[in-house]
Order: structure tokens, then C-alpha cells, then sequence
């Protein structure tokens, strides 16, 4: 038998979802009663879960566990039907996704706070997705934030922890939970989505990969699709156990954090694909041998050449991305004579446009491509949609990203970020640059002159609702663009960002380092924004 507890708490402040949930320090989530206060207002913020079916799970990060029970309890405590939950609570966020559809069920929580450092010092965050399988509306995560603001009790169910290392459907109350293997409905869908045949012959020609899952949740994912599915060779895969801490490592799937795939890659005699994916599966690398493909590119390349694969057979519907990601995929779909939207940061602002099919592919600079298979970004798909154009085509990755920029042009694209740059500093640098988009048009910064400036609103056309503020955008005669915002992913300080963007159509000029086509912007933008001397800080911390 078990015991229901209703338990008095009050409202803890800062306990608003950001792009994809909240995200805090792994300790503040540990902190009493914060974890329970906010699931309560998710259950509160969306209109309770009695009857209701569940897809839980997470990324493996420190806490994880614990979380995941505690979840489980409250669910019960608050009349779910069902929760379907992962075998020891692992699930990568498209595989969730694609399980909350695949199910039908009502919505998820997701545990993770994606790309960022795990472990007891780390990060913990946790995600509503609704019952399409995206995260949820600006709506709902308003509804959220509000509950945080006037909860008075949680309830819970006293009980000792639910054992979840073993496929079986158990009881906890009158709620059932079912534990699924993480990987099987995910492989499922890709094994439809990709020419599998195709890729396995690739991987018994010479060709050679190397993964790199960052002791991430991908792992689990990647060794069973890549290496007992389609052939590749024992240790293609490598880092493959998720971990707690993702081994004291910073699970970011780009130049800077994935060193080991990248010097690898940057080799003579390196393997012809690279990949990396990051804490939640979420986010993918794209390297050649010697050849770094930018997350904008990928994104270009894929919509230009996705009739090649069995799940795009029929051509897209349309295309989007994020404001800040370079325009290389608008380009693609203006040859194709498809809408091409773009839309604000954060994977929810896709979900209207997926849901209504007007859009097929959707992408962000930051490491992050999916498409209408489900309602998330999603890392490994987007590895194997490179495999099977690389299969059909019989090509090098240098050799297509040649082909695509004699076609397309090149967009020149790079973001800086400073991380963890004082709040107040960050926020003196937007106004300080706002301050002047009356006034930019028409200026000049050495040959770059400054044809648009503004502040990026979003008109959804699906529902109509409007997003403001949602970042400062600088465009240069030409097509090049200077685009600044603060992300909202990060767990201390302000993370500033800034994206800069050129566009090349002379093919001598395709080889150049991309900091060095880029000087120009790079120099534009310290003039206009005074990053040095509003933040202190010489040089960015990471440049993608």
C-alpha cells in the first residue's frame, strides 16, 4: 500500500523555464524542496496530470537518478495513468520526443540540461515537452513560471526508490510504469528515415568514422545504429558510456570541446566523417578530413540534397532556422522554390511550423538540425542523413561542401561567445548597440556598409502570437550580417553572443580561414558594440 503526502512549501524565487527549461546548478536542484516546487508547477502550469500518460527520462548527468524518482512519485501522487520510462532513466531528447508521439502520451520530462557540464559542481535542468513531443509553448512555460510563483504544497508518494534496470511494467499506486529500452523505438525510426543498405555498403568500402558521443547519452544510440546495425568498425564509437560528469568533460559537440575527434579529423590521414553529439543527443559536429562544416552549412546541405534519402524522397515543404544562423539555407531554398522562415532561438519557435507542414528541415547555428520525424533537434539523425548523402553521392565531404558553395555561394559564418561576463556588463553592451540601430543605416566600417539594423521580432504565422526582443541584428550591403543576443542556457553570469556573417560568391576566395574572410565584421563589431571595454574581456572564450 501506498502513502500520499501533501507537503507545505512556498514559492522559490528564479524558477523561471528558459529556451528548453529550467537549468540551475546541479546543487541549487538538490536544494530542499526546489526539485519537488517545480515539478508541482509543471503539473499545476498544465493543468494538472490525473489520468494523463508520461515519457520520462534523461540524460545520465549527476542527479539524474534521484530526479527521475522523485518524478516518478509525484506523478503517481497527482493520479498519472502512466509513465513510460527508460531503463535506468537514460533517454536522449529526440528519442523522447519521438516516444511521447510514437505513444501518444500526454507530454514528458526531460532531464537534462543538454550541453552543459555535468557532475556535482555541474548543471541539472529539467524540460516539460508536450504531448507533439516539442518543449513547450511560450504559453505553457509562462503558466509554469506563474505556478512557481504562488505554490503553497507539493504531494508525493511515500515509497521506496522504483527499480528501473530491468524491461518490466510496474505498479506504483494506480499509476503504471512501463520501462522501455531507450534505444529500440528510436533505431526503429531511423532504420525508415535512411537508406541503411546504402550505408552499410559505404562502411564496407574503405571509409572510415569516428564518433565521438562524449561519454554523453548518445552513446547507447550510436554503437547499437552505427556499429551493430551498419557495420562500421569496433571502435568507431568512442567515449561511448554515459557518465555522470560526461568524464570531467564538457559535453559540446564542437571544435573546442570535441579536441581529441578534432585533431583527428584535422589529420592527413584522418577518417573521412567526423561526428560528435552532446549531453542529451540533441546536437551534432559534421567534420571531413580536414574539412569543418559549419552547423549553417550542414543545414544548407541537407536541404539542398535531401531527395537523395528514402524519408525526403518527395522534397521539403519549406525549411527554418534560427535569426542568428547564417542565411546559407536561404539561398538553398530560394533554387528550390520553398518558404524559408526564420524564427527566434529556442527549437519551440519550429514546433508550429512542423505541426502546420510548413516546414520539412529546421536548423540553429548552435549545433542543432531536425526535421518534421520529430519535434526535437536531433544529433544522430543528422549523422546519418550525411552518411546516406555521402553513400548515394560517392563523394568526399570536402568534395561536396565544394560542389555546394559553386552552387549556393559561401556564407563565411562564426559565433563568439564570452561566457559568464557579468550580468550587468552584458546588458550594457545590448543597450549600447540598440541605442544606435536608429542610427547605423547608411554608416560604413571600413568596406562594410550598413544597409539594415533592428531588433528581431517573430510574427508566428501558425498562431500569430508575437515574440519580442529576441536578439539585435546589423546587415551589410552584400548579405553580410552582425547579429547580437544573450543566450539563455547558461547557468551563471550572462553568456554574450556574437554571430557574424559574410557571404563569398567569388569561388577564389571559398578557401579562406573563416576568421580571417570575417575580419572585417569582427572589426565592425567591436567598433559598434565595445565589447572590450564594456565586459574587460581581450577575446571571446569560444569560437565556433
Amino acid at each position: 500500500m501506498t502513502t500520499i503526502r501533501t507537503v507545505p512549501t512556498d514559492p522559490i524565487d528564479g524558477q523561471k523555464p528558459g529556451t528548453s527549461g529550467l537549468r540551475k546548478k546541479t546543487a541549487v536542484f538538490q536544494e530542499h524542496h526546489y526539485l519537488e516546487n517545480f515539478i508541482q508547477s509543471i503539473w499545476d502550469g498544465i493543468g494538472g496530470v490525473e489520468g494523463k500518460t508520461l515519457v520520462l527520462g534523461g540524460d545520465g548527468r549527476h542527479f539524474n537518478g534521484q530526479a527521475a524518482q522523485v518524478v516518478l512519485r509525484m506523478a503517481a501522487a497527482s493520479g498519472a495513468k502512466k509513465v513510460i520510462v527508460a531503463k535506468r532513466a537514460l533517454l536522449s531528447t529526440p528519442a523522447a520526443s519521438n516516444l511521447i508521439r510514437k505513444r501518444g502520451a500526454d507530454g514528458g520530462i526531460i532531464l537534462s540540461a543538454s550541453h552543459n557540464p555535468g557532475g556535482p559542481n555541474g548543471d541539472f535542468g529539467v524540460k516539460f515537452n508536450s504531448s507533439n513531443g516539442g518543449p513547450a509553448s511560450e504559453t505553457i512555460t509562462g503558466k509554469i513560471f506563474d505556478a512557481t510563483k504562488s505554490i503553497a504544497e507539493f504531494k508525493i508518494t511515500e515509497t521506496q526508490d522504483i527499480g528501473l534496470r530491468t524491461l518490466e511494467t510496474v505498479s506504483l499506486g494506480d499509476m503504471e510504469i512501463e520501462i522501455v529500452d531507450p534505444v529500440d523505438d528510436y533505431a526503429d525510426l531511423m532504420a525508415e528515415l535512411f537508406d541503411f543498405d546504402a550505408i552499410r555498403a559505404l562502411f564496407k568500402s574503405d571509409f572510415r568514422m569516428r564518433f565521438d558521443a562524449m561519454h554523453a547519452v548518445t552513446g547507447p544510440y550510436a554503437s547499437r545504429i552505427l556499429q551493430e546495425m551498419l557495420g562500421a568498425s569496433p571502435g568507431t564509437v568512442f567515449n561511448a558510456i554515459p557518465l555522470p560528469d560526461f568524464g570531467d568533460g564538457h559535453p559540446d559537440p564542437n571544435p573546442t570541446w570535441a579536441k581529441q575527434l578534432w585533431d583527428e579529423m584535422m589529420s592527413a590521414s584522418g577518417p573521412d566523417l567526423g561526428a560528435a553529439s552532446d549531453g542529451d543527443g540533441d546536437r551534432n559536429m559534421i567534420v571531413g578530413r580536414q574539412c569543418y562544416v559549419s552547423p549553417s552549412d550542414s543545414l544548407a546541405v541537407l536541404a539542398a540534397n535531401a531527395t537523395l534519402v528514402p524519408g525526403y524522397k518527395d522534397g521539403l515543404k519549406g525549411v527554418a532556422r534560427s535569426m542568428p544562423t547564417s542565411q546559407a539555407v536561404d539561398r538553398v531554398a530560394e533554387k528550390l522554390g520553398i518558404d524559408c522562415y526564420e524564427t527566434p532561438t529556442g527549437w519551440k519557435f519550429f514546433g508550429n511550423l512542423l505541426d502546420a507542414g510548413k516546414a520539412t528541415l529546421c536548423g540553429e547555428e548552435s549545433f542543432g538540425t531536425g526535421s518534421d520525424h520529430v519535434r526535437e533537434k536531433d544529433g544522430l539523425w543528422a549523422v546519418l542523413f550525411w552518411l546516406n548523402i555521402l553513400a548515394v553521392k560517392k563523394c568526399s565531404v570536402a568534395e561536396l561542401m565544394d560542389e555546394h558553395w559553386a552552387t549556393y555561394g559561401r556564407n563565411y559564418y562564426s559565433r563568439h561567445d564570452y561566457e559568464a561576463v557579468d550580468s550587468d556588463a552584458a546588458a550594457g553592451v545590448m543597450d549600447h548597440v540598440r541605442g544606435q540601430l536608429g542610427s547605423l543605416p547608411g554608416q560604413s566600417f571600413g568596406s562594410l556598409k550598413v544597409v539594415s539594423a533592428d531588433e528581431f521580432a517573430y510574427d508566428d504565422p501558425v498562431d500569430g502570437s508575437r515574440a519580442e526582443g529576441q536578439g539585435l541584428r546589423v546587415g551589410f550591403e552584400g548579405g553580410g550580417r552582425l547579429v547580437l543576443r544573450l543566450s539563455g542556457t547558461g547557468t551563471e553570469g550572462a553568456t554574450l553572443r556574437v554571430y557574424l556573417e559574410k557571404v563569398e560568391t567569388d569561388p577564389a576566395q571559398f578557401g579562406l580561414d573563416p576568421q580571417e574572410a570575417l575580419a572585417e565584421v569582427i572589426a565592425a563589431a567591436e567598433t559598434i558594440a565595445e565589447i572590450k571595454a564594456r565586459t574587460g574581456r581581450d577575446a571571446p572564450d569560444v569560437i565556433t
